[in-house]
């Protein structure tokens, strides 16, 4: 993560960092990324860098979890649907605001399998409580493995619509479908 003295700059110029090291990133890769370059484009001397980041790592760490606050603010805040049917128009909204940014930001679309890494409590944890509240998430599997299992279909989804959203196809977003049938109980059709 970036070392104190990052944060202790001006907001335009840590955005400044950030932008120019998440197109590095996006495009060449992290383990390809030239830590080198992306401070020569800064135009900072590597001295200078290092009082940021304890090197690429770092760096990338931070572009990483820019990235996730990025994805997370498109997703927007959580707000309790009052029936299923409010709950799953509200994942479809969500859904299609994530496609937008992955559409508008490419950058963050390349870097999104990374950042999927990130902890997805923030946004997820309320959703799930909301679903069961409602009957829409079931109730009798233990509330952290269901948070874990949906992380874990989410991580999974995210990266195959990037990556169909990068080769530029039509892509039907069909997570919730997927989630529903995770959610839903066995014995309900």
């Amino acid at each position: 993560m970036p070392l104190p003295r990052f944060y202790r700059l001006p907001v335009d110029r840590r955005e400044s960092i950030l932008r120019v090291a998440r197109a590095h990133f996006a495009r060449d890769g992290a383990d390809r990324a030239s830590y080198n370059k992306i401070i020569a484009e800064l135009g900072i001397s590597k001295t200078s860098a290092y009082q940021y980041f304890d090197g690429k790592e770092d760096l990338f760490a931070g572009v990483i979890e820019d990235v996730h606050t990025r994805i997370l603010q498109a997703l927007g805040d959580w707000r309790n649907a009052s029936s299923a049917e409010q709950f799953w128009e509200q994942l479809r909204q969500a859904s299609e605001r994530l496609v937008a940014h992955g559409l508008a930001h490419p950058e963050d679309l390349a870097l999104l399998d990374a950042s999927t890494a990130q902890d997805p409590a923030p946004w997820l944890a309320p959703v799930i409580d909301n679903g069961r509240a409602l009957g829409v998430i079931r109730a009798d599997v233990d509330r952290e493995l269901m948070l874990a299992a949906t992380a874990a279909v989410l991580r999974a989804a995210d990266v195959w619509l990037a990556m169909r959203l990068r080769e530029g196809a039509a892509v039907r977003d069909v997570t919730w479908s997927l989630l529903e049938g995770l959610w839903r109980k066995p014995d309900e059709s």
